[in-house]
């Protein structure tokens, strides 16, 4: 095949001043048809194809190519340096153009586009044969793997955040074996004491320790919360209307927004779809993110809650009138341990996470300083669920 320097076409056109007017005319129309073949093939792939010059001029870009690096027909000015700023300098390492007769590599990067819209690509280059001018073309050919980088993220993040949690929680049931173990010797102590009744050794000491019993009390009650909030409990799935749920929360709520002077606006449309959801599940969810919300606000601030169904999926938007977040936080708050609050453990929104994940669900936020943050909930519908499933 290497010998085969010529295609059919070029043997075509070399007889060309051979062909009369008719066989001329069937000849245009059939490489006109072959032309409109191969452009309805290219233009079917997902993948981006080109063909550029060696100073990146697109001889020929399909749909797929057009769409992604926001290329418009734009004749011999269009170059793919100027659509991909640094993809050059990429490219060949900052050397610049090879020289004459040096064989051309062939080339694979993965890179982040930020127009038309944010993507992860990923380029395959080769060099094919050179035009008469001896410069050389090259074919390329992008791939979008923005949801490929995006899952593996999600997955290195998943495991991460598992391999923690499996730590703490061996980490809290050690700490409750000691605690144990001090309430028992708490209490052999107490008998003791009630036998030196009205010494007033023995009044003080029996303070002392009921000051000890209640902390370990207190400290149990502690460890025995985080294990329930932290240990994967697969979801107990049952049709639920997310309204009904938001309403119960605020309802426990009330008071605490009551005396924070909160004022909260809802959306709550009594029609909106059900889900298939873990009822208690949720009610954590809510009340992790009410929570949060009071206290990221001063006193008389708003909360607006609102519930929508769109397509396949029912959002839920919590809004507060806070102080935003600083762009630097933003990329932590799913974080386990990482918090902006005094006195907060920073599992409140890693557990959010964790429970819209195993709901099929995902969680967004958008803050700015000053202008408050709104944290949106997405849920497939009951029906969507069960027809990926049966697929």
């Amino acid at each position: 095949m290497a010998g085969k320097k010529h295609s059919f076409l070029d043997k075509v056109l070399g007889r060309a001043d051979q062909l009369d007017a008719a066989g001329l005319q069937t000849l245009v129309q059939k490489l006109a048809r072959e032309r409109a073949m191969l452009e309805s093939v290219f233009n079917t792939l997902q993948e981006g194809v080109l063909v550029i010059t060696a100073d990146g001029e697109i001889d020929y870009a399909n749909e797929a190519a057009a769409r992604m690096i926001g290329f418009k027909e734009q004749g011999a000015a269009a170059t793919l340096w100027r659509l991909v700023p640094g993809l050059r300098a990429s490219l060949d390492g900052g050397e610049g153009r090879p020289a004459p007769g040096t064989k051309l590599p062939i080339i694979t990067r993965e890179f982040e586009l930020t127009y038309p819209v944010p993507r992860v690509v990923r380029l395959y280059m080769v060099p094919f044969d050179e035009s008469e001018g001896g410069e050389p073309r090259f074919a390329i050919i992008l791939s979008d793997i923005t949801t490929e980088k995006k899952s593996t993220a999600e997955l290195i993040e998943s495991e991460k955040i598992s391999s923690i949690l499996l730590l703490a929680a061996g980490v809290a049931h050690e700490l409750g074996n000691p605690l144990n173990s001090l309430t028992i010797h708490l209490q052999l102590i107490e008998r003791k004491l009630k036998k030196l009744r009205g010494s007033p050794e023995a009044a003080a000491l029996g303070a002392s320790i009921r000051v000890c019993q209640d902390e370990v009390t207190r400290l149990d009650g502690i460890i025995r919360n985080f294990l329930e909030a932290i240990r994967p409990q697969p979801p107990d799935l049952g049709e639920v209307n997310v309204v009904e749920v938001i309403e119960d929360v605020l309802r426990f709520q009330a008071k605490e927004l009551g005396d924070r002077g909160i004022k909260v606006e809802g959306e709550l449309p009594a029609s909106t779809p059900v889900i298939m959801a873990d009822r208690n599940q949720l009610k954590q969810v809510f009340f992790n993110l009410v929570k949060n919300a009071m206290e990221a606000m001063g006193p008389h601030g708003k909360l607006g809650i609102r519930v929508r169904a769109a397509d396949d999926s029912v959002y839920i938007r919590f809004a507060d009138s806070g102080s935003g977040i600083k762009t630097e936080e933003l990329s932590k708050l799913f974080s386990p341990y990482h918090t902006t609050k005094a006195g907060g453990h920073g599992l409140g929104l890693m557990i959010v996470q964790r429970i819209m994940r195993e709901h099929g669900g995902h969680v967004g936020i958008e803050s700015k300083e000053g202008a408050g943050t709104v944290v949106t909930l997405q849920f497939p519908q009951k029906h969507r669920r069960v027809r990926m499933l049966q697929s």
